[in-house]
C-alpha cells in the first residue's frame, strides 16, 4: 500500500523529535488516526477527554521539556475547542504545533458540515504561522516551517489538513522544479548576548547601586547557577514571578519568594526598599508591586525585545539569553562587601516563614487551607513536579510550598486560566513517568474539567513507572478567588448565585474509577493523609474540605483594599461573620486564639 500524506506527516513529526501527540478523535482527522493505527512510527497518541485538555497538555509538555508540544483535533468543533489551551501556550511563550482537520477540498466553500474558517479562527493565536495542506507536495515544508517557527518564536503554529488530502499518496521528496519548496529538519538555538558596550553599562548601574533586587521569571529557568552567582557577588535578594518559582530554591535565606498579589511580604519589602532592579526573563505584569517609577534604577534582560521596558521604566534594556547574558555580565561586577542589605532581607524572610507557619496553624471551620499546603511542603518528594491551577489554590502554592533544587513547577501564567492544573500534571507524568507529580486544584477547576481528566489518569496510569500522581482538591464550595476579589477590589458582597458551588465528593469519584481517594476534614488528618497519598500504589485524589472564609491576604494591604473590604461587610456579605474573624486571625496570627484561651473552633 502506498504511503499516504497522513503516514508521511507522522514520519516527519517523528524526525522532528515528537514522541507523543495529545488529541481527541473525529472524522475530520480519520486519515491521520489511521496512520497512527499502522504503528509504523514511534509516536504515541494520548487520548484526552476534551480538545482543550489536549492543548493544555501540549503547552505543559513544552514548558516541562523545552520541546515542541503537539496537539491534534478534528475539524470544526474540535478545532474550536483547542483555543484556550493554545492561548495559554502563546501567552506564556512556549512552542506548540496544533494539527487540525478540515472538510474535504472539494467541499470547502459550500458551507459544508463542520466547515469553519480556520484561518480566521487561528489568525491571532497562531499568527506566526497557520496554513492549509492543499497538496501532498506542500506537506514536508509545511511541517518543517511550523516546527521551526514554533521553536524560533516560542509560539503557537497551526497546520490544517483537509480530509481528502490526508488520504492522498504522499510526496516525500518534492520535485526539483519551479513552484516547489525544498525544506529540511533541524533548529539550532542561537547564542544571544548583548553588545560589550551594553554589558559594561549594565555593570556600571549594578556596581553603583547598594541595594539590588533581582526578579526572575520563566526565562531564567536555565540560569539558576548564574542567578545565584549574581546574588552572591551583589549581596542582593531574589524575588520570583510565579512561572519562575523553581529558578532558585526557597530554602535559601535571601530568596524572598513569589511577588505580586499572590506574593510574599519580603518580596514587597525588597521592591519598595531597593535602589536597583534587575529583571531577568520575566514579564511580570503588575507594576504596582515593583518599585515606584524613579525609585530604583532598572535593567531588564529578555530574549524577546518586544517584552522589554513595558513593566517598569528601565534605564537599560538588554536583548539576550538569561544564562549567556549573566555569564558575560558577572566578570564585570564588583563584589559587594557591605552585607547590611542582605542581612535585612534574610531577617524579613525568616519573619515571613514564621508568619506563614502561624497562619497555617490558625484554626478554621472545618479546616484551614493553608495547613494542607504547609504540611505538604516538607513532604514534597525530591525531583517532584508540582502543577497549580488558577484560583485560591494558587495563593497557597505561591506562599506555602518551598521549592527545592531539582523540582519543577508550572501553572497558567499570563492567561491565568482555570482548568490547567490536572492536564498539566498528566503531561508532566507522560514526559517524566519516573517522577512524582502533585497537582493543586480548586473545586471550581475540578468541576470545570478536572474530574473528566481523572478518567485520563485512570486510563494511562499503568504506563507510568512511578505511580505517584496526587491531585489535591480544595473543596471550599466556592469560586473563592473571585469571591475575595469582589470583596477586596470591588467592595461587593459575595453573590451566592455566581459564587456558590455544588458540594461534590471528589475522593469518592476517584474511587469509583479505580484511583485512590482520601477525604480530609480536620487538622489532625492532614499530615497522615499526605503520607498515605505519597506512598500510594496508584494515583490519588486528596480532597481537603476547607474553610472558604480564610482570606488570601495580599502582601501589602492598601487603604483602598481596606475600604472595599469594609464596604463588602456593610453590603451584607452572607459570610461576613466568618471572614471577619478569619481575617483578624490571619493579620494577627495566634492573637485571637490566645484571647479565647487557646480553644479551637
Amino acid at each position: 500500500m502506498a504511503e499516504t500524506v497522513a503516514d508521511f506527516l507522522l514520519k516527519r513529526l517523528s524526525r522532528w523529535g515528537v514522541r507523543r501527540v495529545f488529541g481527541y478523535p473525529g472524522d475530520g482527522i480519520n486519515g491521520i488516526l489511521a496512520a497512527f493505527a499502522k504503528d509504523a512510527h514511534e509516536i504515541e497518541f494520548v487520548q484526552v477527554r476534551h480538545e482543550e485538555m489536549a492543548a493544555f497538555m501540549a503547552c505543559a509538555h513544552a514548558k516541562f521539556t523545552g520541546e515542541v508540544g503537539v496537539c491534534l483535533a478534528t475539524s470544526g468543533p474540535g478545532a474550536i475547542h483547542l483555543l484556550n489551551g493554545l492561548y495559554d501556550a502563546k501567552m506564556d511563550h512556549v512552542p506548540v504545533v496544533a494539527i487540525v482537520g478540515q472538510a474535504a477540498c472539494s467541499a470547502i466553500g459550500s458551507d459544508y458540515q463542520q466547515e469553519v474558517d480556520l484561518h480566521s479562527l487561528f489568525k491571532d493565536v497562531a499568527h506566526e504561522y497557520v496554513h492549509d495542506a492543499m497538496s501532498p507536495v506542500q506537506v514536508r515544508q509545511l511541517v518543517d516551517r511550523a516546527f521551526r517557527i514554533a521553536r524560533c518564536e516560542r509560539s503557537v503554529t497551526c497546520l490544517v489538513f483537509p480530509k481528502d488530502v490526508q488520504e492522498m499518496d504522499a510526496v516525500e521528496q518534492p520535485p526539483h522544479a519551479h513552484n516547489t519548496a525544498q525544506s529540511s529538519i533541524g533548529y539550532s538555538t542561537p547564542r544571544v548576548v548583548p553588545t560589550d558596550a551594553d554589558l559594561q553599562a549594565a555593570a556600571k548601574i549594578v556596581n553603583e547601586g547598594k541595594r539590588l533586587a533581582i526578579l526572575v521569571g520563566a526565562g531564567a529557568r536555565r540560569a539558576s547557577k548564574e542567578v545565584l552567582q549574581l546574588a552572591d557577588v551583589t549581596k542582593g535578594g531574589i524575588a520570583k514571578a510565579l512561572l519562575g518559582r523553581t529558578v532558585v530554591p526557597d530554602t535559601l535565606p535571601f530568596v524572598t519568594g513569589a511577588i505580586g498579589l499572590l506574593g510574599t511580604k519580603p518580596s514587597w519589602d525588597l521592591m519598595q526598599t531597593c535602589d536597583t532592579l534587575l529583571m531577568i526573563g520575566t514579564s511580570f505584569p503588575y507594576s504596582e508591586f515593583l518599585p515606584k517609577p524613579g525609585g530604583a534604577r532598572g535593567i531588564q534582560i529578555d530574549l524577546d525585545g518586544r517584552m522589554l521596558g513595558i513593566r517598569y521604566p528601565t534605564e537599560l534594556n538588554l536583548v539576550g539569553d538569561a544564562t549567556e547574558t549573566l555569564r558575560a555580565l558577572l566578570p564585570l561586577l564588583e563584589r559587594k562587601t557591605d552585607v547590611s542589605w542582605r542581612l535585612s532581607i534574610e531577617e524579613g524572610v525568616r519573619d515571613w516563614w514564621n508568619t506563614v507557619e502561624q497562619r497555617a496553624r490558625t484554626p478554621a471551620r472545618p479546616l484551614n487551607p493553608q495547613l494542607v499546603f504547609q504540611e505538604l511542603s516538607p513532604r514534597l518528594p525530591d525531583r517532584c513536579i508540582v502543577t497549580s491551577d488558577s484560583g485560591s489554590a494558587a495563593n497557597w502554592f505561591a506562599r506555602n510550598l518551598r521549592m527545592r533544587e531539582g523540582m519543577m513547577a508550572s501553572m497558567s501564567g499570563n492567561l491565568a486560566t482555570m482548568g490547567c492544573g490536572v492536564p498539566y500534571a498528566i503531561a508532566a507524568k507522560f514526559a517524566y513517568p519516573d517522577r512524582p507529580v502533585v497537582a493543586v486544584v480548586g473545586d471550581g477547576a475540578m468541576q470545570m474539567n478536572g474530574m473528566s481528566e481523572l478518567a485520563t489518569i485512570a486510563k494511562y496510569r499503568q504506563k507510568w513507572r512511578d505511580p505517584r500522581l496526587v491531585v489535591m482538591v480544595l473543596n471550599n464550595r466556592d469560586l473563592n478567588q473571585v469571591t475575595w476579589e469582589m470583596r477586596a477590589m470591588a467592595g461587593s458582597a459575595k453573590l451566592q448565585a455566581s459564587q456558590d458551588l455544588p458540594d461534590v465528593r471528589y475522593s469518592q469519584f476517584a474511587e469509583s474509577i479505580g484511583l485512590h481517594g482520601i477525604f480530609v476534614d480536620s487538622p489532625e488528618k492532614v499530615a497522615p493523609a499526605w503520607d498515605q497519598a505519597l506512598r500510594a500504589d496508584r494515583p490519588v485524589v486528596y480532597e481537603a474540605y476547607v474553610d472558604p472564609d480564610v482570606p488570601p491576604l495580599p502582601p501589602h494591604i492598601t487603604l483602598e483594599q481596606a475600604r472595599y473590604f469594609a464596604s463588602s461587610i456593610l453590603e451584607g456579605d452572607p459570610n461576613r461573620g466568618g471572614y471577619i474573624m478569619r481575617s483578624i486571625e490571619q493579620i494577627f496570627p495566634g492573637v485571637v486564639s490566645k484571647v479565647k484561651g487557646g480553644k479551637k473552633e
